[in-house]
């Protein structure tokens, strides 16, 4: 397939043509009706121009893309992606060791607010997040293109960031560096607010004093003869474009009676506000359009975590209704007319989010509705429809080119254009239908034989770690541990096709556990990749021990 080889070689080394064209695609726009037959004119890293009758440029290289679909780049809509993994905890040492943890942790926390940490709003992920496409590549090679991201540690989370999935520097790779403020419904563990009744209490006094300081400030900076001068505040401060509405606040609340609290507050202090998670979001689907509230909906949907076994204990009608209702919920907030877009919500598995954008359609969202959510969508929730989300001429060049059914097991992308930089993937080898086994024709392509121990570096930004997996095979599953300085963990779910191999594990990292995938290849002796977790995706590479 030309589009397969010809595309990686139009902008390798960083020296694109000026113009290069997709022709024969089919194209959804998002903005517009979908194009059967079309091409795209790339020019600079913008879209140029998308039709049925576009003329190709004579400087132009075109390229072949009949029998594939192009959409605009997909958009995750909270993520960790991009910030530094915490550093873990350092394994035994005794007091001396519990001692330079703690002397680390209180450098680390020093800060001239007057909140502790997890009550500061100013802190921002534009701050932390790094450059570096490596740590991408599992979540651009399934067609992602931007993300919002943010911390998700603190009852503030901070001021999130939209970024692009390419980009030699942070400021390459940003889109709006401050979108919004987050807020969890959490505690703080061994101070003030201890209870989730204190939690709300602080939210709503800070709210409060920030709104009291601003207009003391507005008064002394009118007259400030006669005045004492009102204290400077930085956590309080940051708090200003939120309560004048210029900066939404987005309340992580999943469960009906979370969301109703956050709803609360976004009335008393007449914010611009969004929910994030709203897995029970539908059961107030008529407040969260009368206040005007968007929803960034979790396709991280409740699954069974108990083994199915005669053994195991039955679940209860709440849960099971749960499940049952979770994928009905965008069908139901699309009836209502509320926004919405979609969010992986921490799920360890990427394709989770297509898998379950699917089984939302099959609950009763409109296909293209659900498209909607994953592109044009998000970016308008996000603040960045003008830029991109949808194939316009003008745009940025953020596109995702798909094989098959967008929602379905076989989906493949052979490439994805972030910012005009083209990333491809090989397809993986399927063994051809009729051909296995008693069919007469030879046996589908046999998986890489990789049991053994394999020696790894992990590339935490900031902070690698080493590490070793021990694999056991037994023809296309994979079993064993993995094993780093913070302990070891059971590989689950492991699986080998062809070259390539993937498995979970919840890991211990930083006193909490960690739920991760690893995706990689095997050449040889050596084996890379990636390893997908909640606050990011991170490479590894390693070799095998003799």
């Amino acid at each position: 397939m030309l589009v397969l080889a010809a595309i990686c070689l139009l902008c390798g080394a960083e020296s694109q043509a000026q113009s290069y064209a997709i022709t024969n695609a089919r194209i959804v726009t998002v903005s517009g009706a979908t194009i059967d037959k079309g091409t795209i004119v790339i020019r600079n890293g913008l879209i140029d121009a998308v039709g049925a009758n576009v003329t190709t440029p004579a400087d132009a290289q075109v390229f072949d893309a009949t029998g594939l679909t192009v959409y605009p780049g997909f958009i995750d809509a909270l993520t960790n992606l991009g910030l530094p993994a915490p550093r873990p905890a350092t394994p035994g040492g005794g007091g001396a060791a519990a001692a330079a943890a703690a002397a680390a942790a209180a450098v680390q926390s020093t800060s001239n607010s007057n909140y502790p940490a997890g009550l500061r709003p100013g802190e921002a992920a534009f701050d932390e997040v790094r450059a570096g496409e490596a740590q991408f590549e599992a979540v651009r090679n399934a067609g992602f293109t931007t993300v919002l991201t943010i911390g998700r540690t603190g009852i503030f989370n901070g001021q999130s960031t939209v970024i692009n999935l390419a980009g030699d520097s942070v400021s390459g790779m940003v889109i709006k560096p401050q979108f919004a403020e987050h807020i969890s419904f959490t505690t703080l563990q061994g101070q003030y607010p201890g209870s989730l009744l204190g939690t709300f209490s602080a939210l709503r006094q800070m709210f409060y004093d920030a709104q009291r300081l601003q207009d003391i400030q507005k008064m002394y900076a009118s007259n400030p003869k006669g005045m004492r001068r009102p204290d400077a505040d930085k956590s309080l401060e940051a708090l200003y474009p939120a309560i004048n509405r210029q900066m939404p606040v987005v309340f992580n609340a999943n469960t009906e009676i979370e969301i109703i609290r956050a709803l609360d507050l976004i009335k008393e202090f007449k914010l611009n506000g969004i929910i994030a998670g709203g897995q029970e979001s539908w059961k107030v689907a008529d407040r969260l359009k009368a206040q005007n509230v968007a929803v960034l909906l979790s396709l991280n949907f409740p699954k069974r975590t108990t083994a199915s076994s005669p053994e195991a204990d039955p679940e209860s009608m709440q849960t099971l209704r749960l499940r049952a209702e979770t994928p009905k919920g965008a069908g139901k907030l699309a009836a209502a007319g509320v926004k919405f877009a979609f969010q992986t919500g921490g799920a360890t598995a990427i394709s989770d989010y297509f898998t379950n954008a699917g089984k939302a359609v099959e609950g009763g969202l409109n296909r293209d509705a659900a498209i909607r959510a994953m592109t044009l969508g998000a970016a308008e929730i996000l603040g960045v429809s003008d830029r991109t989300g949808s194939i316009e001429a003008g745009k940025i060049a953020n596109l995702a080119i798909v094989k098959g059914d967008l929602f379905g097991r076989d989906k493949f992308v052979p490439q994805i254009i972030v910012d005009g930089k083209v990333f491809e993937q090989k397809e993986p080898a399927r063994p051809p239908v009729g051909r296995g086994p008693g069919t007469g024709g030879p046996p589908p392509t046999a998986a890489a034989n990789l049991g053994g121990t394999y020696t790894v570096s992990i590339e935490i930004p900031g902070s690698p770690i080493s590490g070793t997996f021990n694999l056991t095979q037994a023809g296309s599953a994979l079993t064993g541990t993995m094993v780093t300085q913070a302990g070891s963990a059971a590989i689950r779910d492991g699986r080998v096709t062809g070259n390539s191999f993937s498995f979970a594990a919840t890991v211990p990292y930083g006193g909490t556990n960690l739920d991760i995938t690893v995706q990689g290849t095997v050449a040889g002796t050596q084996v890379s990749g990636t390893i997908d977790t909640p606050q990011g995706a991170v490479p590894f590479s390693g070799t095998k021990t003799p």
